[in-house]
């Protein structure tokens, strides 16, 4: 059994972009981009993929991948985590989303850190510098205690900066402590199943943030801070956006 161990987990529908793990990205499909990645960042930290379908599991297995079939029922990507750590046994368990194809070492090794601490889960932030996506309901912002605990993760702006209102500079940004979330997270393996037993939340089906089940549950998150950004891909604008970051 590893004492660490990436866990990402693999769902094959995605309502917003059908089958986007398999879309072609310089004729690769976007699940091999991310196992790709992590290997070349972490080779040290033993991966697998939690999937759902045969065809996850066939092409990642068909490339030397590790690979747990999960139940396609599940509602939340912890929940397959849970599942597949029964599995793969690991003590501390680094999440990583499968749609994220420029997740970095730092990163990894940075959750890592946090979860070796007093908190039972870790996650990550990093500084906005552009107004717009501060004030952005798709960019999840968090705030945290002086010891770099999550207080509260949320789809408004937080803090909310009273005097500046929706009129936010970059300056503004640059002078406080205002952070996008990122969908990264570590977990100790015995909380991972004891999170995904927990009911759901009000505030996490308010806000439609899972992390904040933990939260009201009463259970602390530790939050590290990267300068190194991260793309989710979950649309063709934002496949663009990746393929620019890529050798000519």
């Amino acid at each position: 059994m590893p004492k660490f161990a990436i866990l990402v987990p693999a769902r094959l529908e995605s309502t917003r972009f059908p089958e986007k793990l398999l879309h072609l990205i310089r004729g690769k499909p976007l699940l091999l981009w991310v196992a790709e990645r992590i290997v070349s960042e972490v080779p040290e930290i033993p991966l697998w993929f939690a999937v759902d379908s045969e065809k996850l599991r066939s092409l990642l297995e068909e490339d030397g991948f590790k690979s747990v079939m999960t139940d396609p029922n599940h509602q939340s990507g912890t929940d397959r985590l849970a599942e597949a750590n029964e599995t793969v046994g690991a003590d501390y368990v680094i999440n990583v989303q499968g749609d994220e194809p420029l997740v970095s070492a730092g990163q990894i090794r940075a959750l890592a850190k946090l979860i070796q601490g007093k908190c039972p889960m870790g996650t990550l932030g990093n500084r906005f510098k552009r107004a717009e996506d501060f004030l952005n309901p798709n960019q999840v912002k968090v705030v945290t205690d002086l010891s770099n605990r999550a207080l509260y993760f949320s789809r408004s702006p937080i803090p909310y900066p009273r005097d500046e209102g929706t009129s936010v500079t970059e300056d503004w940004l640059l002078e406080n402590r205002v952070y996008r979330h990122l969908g990264l997270y570590s977990y100790r393996g015995d909380f991972l199943k004891v999170f995904s037993e927990m009911s759901p939340g009000y505030l996490e089906q308010v806000e439609k943030l899972e992390q904040l089940r933990v939260l009201e549950a009463g259970y602390d998150i530790a939050v590290g801070y990267t300068e190194e950004a991260s793309i989710g891909i979950d649309t063709l604008a934002d496949v663009a956006e990746f393929e620019a970051h890529l050798p000519k």
